[in-house]
Parts: C-alpha cells; structure tokens; sequence
C-alpha cells in the first residue's frame, strides 16, 4: 500500500470522527448466494452459502478507526491491564500466562 493512499485512508478516518458520522456507503452490503459442492438436492436452502460483501474502503477505515480508539484507550489507561480479549498485541497464550499466573499464586496461599 502506497504512503499517498494510507495518508487519505487516515484523513477520512479523522473526518469520519470529527463529524461524528459514518458515510452510508460504507455501510452497505451486497449479499452474494453461492452453492455449495457435491449437495444431493439444490431445492433446499441449505444446499447455498450465502456470503456478505461489505466494502473495502469502509472495512479499512473501520480498522485504521478501531486501532486508533484502542490505542489512546490503553495509552490513557481506561482498559484494565488484564484485558487481553480483542487487544492488538495479546495473544491466547497471554491469557494463558495469566491463568497459570493466578491458579500458581492461589496455590501459595
């Protein structure tokens, strides 16, 4: 991705945010009804997938918006240190961590 296009990314994210208001346009969606392979009866609506398409400019400034709200979240102290779940950075094995930390300090007590 090339530095021109992220930097117009970001300006419509901070425009998104200053006005309060999320354009239509990003939130439409197309669905698309695909058939799944080697059904025995294409008369049931479980023979199809059906699949969502939203659009891919909104779905980028949705994540570029999501990093940065997590970002003054956790760099202003809002989120709790042990939240792990949904955390850029925190893994399962984290929690992991975490869970074998508490259950090792309860057997000490």
């Amino acid at each position: 991705m090339n530095d021109t296009y992220l930097k117009k990314i970001v300006y419509i994210a901070n425009i998104c945010i200053n006005i309060e208001f999320w354009l239509l346009y990003f939130k439409t969606a197309t669905t698309v009804v695909i058939s799944k392979l080697n059904k025995d009866s294409y008369n049931i609506p479980k023979s199809f997938r059906p699949i969502v398409l939203l659009n891919t400019n909104g779905k980028l400034i949705e994540k570029v918006i999501s990093n940065y709200l997590q970002f003054h979240i956790i760099s202003n102290g809002f989120l709790d240190p042990n939240q792990l779940g949904g955390i850029k950075q925190c893994s399962t094995t984290d929690a992991g961590i975490y869970l074998t930390y508490l259950i090792h300090t309860g057997w000490l007590k």
